[in-house]
């Protein structure tokens, strides 16, 4: 049971450190749970019961690689945090890739880089959830059929006001 009091303490701080994100957890739902051969991902709830998914990896994951760990965990995505001190990560990095594939284009557009901010390079990973779609978070495994399998049973779906 400590060890698990000292993982949340240390998430917290990584969260605080990467992200700027003040998150104190309530409840892990999936604590460390395989996202790929490498990543694993941890899902938990706040105190202002607001549910994130923290995905980290020792290898490079790009933005693309976390949206589609997200869809095939059975989550929504409400927003991907970007690294600490930098709101505008993804759009620069889209920006700079787009640059090198065009670099006669002058006027870029926020349409022009839709496809580039999903080349930024983004681990570890922070994702605020807005629903998990059948309500079972799966996980991966290279064994099972389609390389995912259900991890647990978990209900939930943010509800906006405004």
């Amino acid at each position: 049971m400590n060890e698990q009091v000292y993982e949340d303490i240390a998430l917290e701080k990584s969260l605080r450190a990467n992200f700027g994100v003040e998150a104190d957890i309530n409840s892990v739902i999936a604590r460390r749970m395989p996202v790929g051969r490498t990543g694993d991902g941890t899902l938990f709830l706040t105190k202002k019961k607001q549910l994130y998914f923290y995905i980290d990896s020792p290898h490079r994951l790009l933005l693309s690689d976390i949206q589609k760990i997200v869809s095939r965990a059975g989550l929504k995505a409400e927003l991907y945090f970007p690294p600490r001190g930098q709101p505008d990560y993804f759009d620069e990095i889209g920006r700079q890739k787009f640059r090198e594939i065009f670099p006669g284009r002058r006027d870029i557009s926020s349409a022009d880089i839709v496809f580039y901010r999903t080349l930024a390079p983004y681990t570890p990973a922070l994702v605020l959830i807005s629903e998990v779609k059948t309500g079972v978070v799966y996980q991966y495994d290279s064994d099972s059929t389609g390389g995912w399998r259900p991890n647990t049973k978990f209900t939930y779906r943010r509800i906006k006001t405004s």
